[in-house]
């Protein structure tokens, strides 16, 4: 059974950090790649993010030089370090499995129906960026 559960979100002010981490279990060596999906109001379900077998590290445009993605496979995680970041990172933050998009694709709906077709999710960790 594939599982992945994330951590690290909270409540920033605009400028601050946070690192958000997600550990996995259940994947094949030959998963096509480790992402990280958003849902905003405005932008629907993003692609912040993906580490791919394939093409390497990807980021949305909108994240470029504020977001780092990494991955540690001895301990089974994977993570996004957000720094500079702005009211408009506030979102829920999804670690997905079996990504074979690049950086910045959106699904044009919510991540709820997406995900019911495409991947293996966590549940989500909220991220809050205010004043």
């Amino acid at each position: 059974e594939v599982q992945l559960m994330e951590s690290g979100g909270g409540s920033v002010q605009p400028g601050g950090s946070l690192t958000l981490a997600c550990t996995f279990s259940g994947l094949t060596n030959d998963v096509a790649g480790m992402g990280w999906f958003r849902e905003t109001p405005d932008d629907g379900c993003e692609l912040v993010s993906v580490i791919s077998r394939a093409d390497g590290i990807s980021y949305a445009d909108v994240v470029k030089g504020r977001f780092t993605t990494s991955q540690d496979n001895a301990k089974n995680t994977m993570y996004l370090r957000m720094v500079g970041l702005k009211l408009e990172d506030t979102a829920v933050y999804y670690c997905v499995a079996g990504v074979e998009y690049t950086g910045g694709f959106k699904y044009g709906g919510p991540c709820a129906t997406f995900r019911r077709y495409y991947g293996f999710w966590g549940q989500g960790t909220q991220v809050i960026v205010s004043a």
